[in-house]
């Protein structure tokens, strides 16, 4: 294959000829490398430290050692039984009515277990300085709201009928009485049938203008005469908010409906969704079975290792803690220096474009200028970790389901803690052993964990043309997230606050509809991309490519083939099929062989670097070519 017909098929053809899916996977390629190394590598570290081999003089990467060990004791689960989950589920049957539920809410919230409304704390969106009360819908059995429409029928049966068959072998597991399990099982799937229609899709959830919508407790307790929800935030928050931000409103006018005259298919579907929140707690056998669905779901043939299981979620529970392990041992304060200088180069770059920009104006380019002034760089891992972490305690003695418990308890009570406080702009989301970056728009910050930076996304024995084909277009992309749909929306301090000229607006909105537009309907694992769900992040990659490209060339080495062969070489993947189907309705990027492809394509330099000329399969017309940043 020559890079004229296609530059990630030429790039990446070989590998993924050979490349094998591991069994416990959907995928492998780029990111997921290096995941798989950096799982081997902090797995083999937690043994030694489980083992007695390795000591820490930090009390809470020892709580995190510990529930490593309590999560490996398979053996003794399984001899235990599946009491603790039994004495969760008798509080479930307990349940006559939604006043004996509402007795409990607060408590269930704080446990983490089944609620009709999703309660959560972030920066508010119109004061960024200062935390807010944010509620959502639950989730659906199915991926995404579409899988329930007439389009996706098939789709929906089998999915279902896949989810319905391990529910029900769960339950027998447990020993429920086959009918009594059936009708259960038929009482969730009625419920969750309750709420699809009412709840954002994918495509819908990432339009972040839509997510705004503020109310005041008496409005939002309006929605529905079942519970009391004045009643459950003012247990959670410890008084009455002057406001709530209600991501969904359409299901918060649907919820009296969704609840009235259902309270059974409520309790049958809580009831499913405890079995199915803690099932894998229990023996092995369990887990295995609680993951049937997901795997069909993702075409992975086995679940993960006993030992990788346990390491996630010690991992996932102490997410900070093992973040930052990873990130003093295995990437240091020298590469987190030299990395955070490569983020402010790449800032100026983005700042130098935005001065010679030729479609924005005056006052607009000084306002996004100003907005990169005060971007917040994190990079590496973070300088503090967040309390909380102090205060999870692990005891040996008890149950996997009772440590984790208690974990949700003390996260959640910290989290509602900080309503109406301060926001900690630089607190860390992310675990610096992720291998991944973010930008958050409402605390206009840009996030590059240790994990990510290593080859074949930064190496100091790449050339520096690699390096900006690598970790520079994705530092660049990050930036670029501030300027996109979504991002253009915010201020230099994270507030929704339109900063842009009429004018301007409608131009950045005409571009972005050619960037949906040449995304969308492209054919894609037999089925098609949808360039609305898409739109931020291929805004983003274009803006992201294009800068770290001219930053590039600024180089003495600079070579424009090494740039967009190592571009290529990031997106690299194979997947099953079930996976790339999946991810073409839920997730919010295009397939990786077109973020690969087509902003390639956009730039005039990719012509120039490999000869494509019109009639080769790679060419695209110059007024066909999507630049916005």
């Amino acid at each position: 294959m020559m890079i004229k017909d296609d530059l990630y098929e030429a790039v990446n053809g070989d590998w993924i000829k050979d490349a094998k899916i591991p069994d416990d996977k959907p995928a492998t390629g780029g990111f997921n490398d290096l995941v798989d190394a950096i799982d081997k590598q902090m797995m083999d570290d937690f043994d030694a430290y489980a083992d007695g081999k390795e000591n820490s003089d930090d009390p809470r990467f020892n709580e995190m050692i510990k529930l490593y060990k309590v999560a490996k004791k398979f053996d003794f689960r399984k001899k235990v039984g599946p009491k603790a989950l039994k004495r969760v589920l008798s509080s479930v049957k307990e349940l006559q009515s939604y006043d004996d539920y509402q007795a409990q809410w607060r408590n269930w919230v704080m446990f983490g277990l089944p609620s009709p409304v999703n309660f959560d704390i972030d920066a508010d969106m119109k004061n960024a300085t200062v935390y807010a009360l944010f509620v959502s819908s639950p989730s659906l059995i199915l991926p995404d709201k579409s899988y329930y429409t007439p389009e996706k029928q098939q789709e929906h049966d089998q999915l279902l009928g896949l989810w319905t068959d391990m529910v029900a072998t769960l339950m027998d597991k447990l020993g429920y009485d086959k009918n009594e399990a059936a009708r259960i099982i038929q009482g969730a799937k009625d419920f969750d049938a309750l709420l699809a229609p009412n709840v954002k899709s994918a495509e819908e959830a990432a339009d972040y203008s839509k997510m705004y919508n503020p109310q005041t407790v008496a409005e939002l307790t309006a929605s529905t005469g079942q519970l009391d929800l004045a009643g459950v935030i003012k247990r959670l928050v410890g008084t009455t908010p002057e406001k709530v931000i209600v991501m969904e409103p359409d299901y918060f006018k649907a919820l009296d409906g969704i609840l009235k005259d259902h309270f059974d298919l409520f309790k049958d579907w809580a009831t499913v969704n405890v079995i199915r929140d803690y099932a894998s707690y229990l023996d092995d056998e369990m887990r295995e079975i609680n993951g049937r669905y997901n795997r069909a779901l993702s075409g992975s043939k086995k679940p993960i290792s006993q030992r990788k299981f346990a390491y996630y979620l010690a991992r996932d529970v102490f997410s900070q803690v093992a973040g930052n392990y990873y990130g003093k041992k295995y990437f240091g304060p020298e590469a987190k220096a030299d990395v955070h200088q490569m983020v402010e180069r790449m800032v100026d770059v983005y700042k130098k474009r935005l001065a010679k920009n030729d479609w924005l104006s005056k006052a607009t380019r000084e306002k996004a200028i100003l907005k990169l002034d005060k971007l917040g760089i994190q990079v590496g891992y973070p300088d503090e970790i967040p309390a909380v972490y102090d205060q999870l305690k692990i005891d040996e003695g008890e149950s996997l389901i009772a440590n984790l418990n208690q974990v949700s308890y003390v996260k959640n009570h910290e989290m509602f803690s900080r309503w109406n406080k301060p926001v900690d702009r630089m607190r860390w989301e992310m675990s610096a052993a992720t291998v991944n970056a973010y930008y958050h728009p409402f605390k206009n910050i840009i996030v590059f964990p240790a994990a990510i930076l290593q080859a074949p996304f930064y190496s100091l024995k790449q050339t520096s043309s690699q390096n900006y084909g690598g970790i520079g277009a994705v530092i660049a992309h990050e930036i670029s997230h501030a300027f996109d749909n979504n991002g253009a929306l915010f201020d230099e301090y994270g507030n929704l606050n339109n900063w842009w000229t009429d004018t301007d607006s409608a131009h950045f909105k005409q571009l972005a509809q050619k960037m949906i537009k040449e995304f969308n309907g492209l054919p894609y694992a037999g089925q098609k991309v949808n360039g609305k769900l898409t739109v931020s992040e291929n805004i983003a990659d274009g803006g992201g490519l294009s800068c770290a490209l001219e930053a590039a060339k600024e180089e003495d080495d600079f070579s424009a083939t090494e740039f967009f062969i190592n571009w290529a070489t990031i997106w690299r993947m194979k997947a099953t099929e079930q996976y790339e189907q999946l991810l073409l309705s839920i997730d919010v990027h295009a397939p990786q062989k077109l973020r690969a492809n087509v902003q390639a394509q956009n730039l005039a330099d990719f012509y120039t670097a490999f000869g494509i000329q019109p009639g080769d399969k790679m060419y695209k017309a110059p007024e066909d070519r999507v630049n916005i940043w």
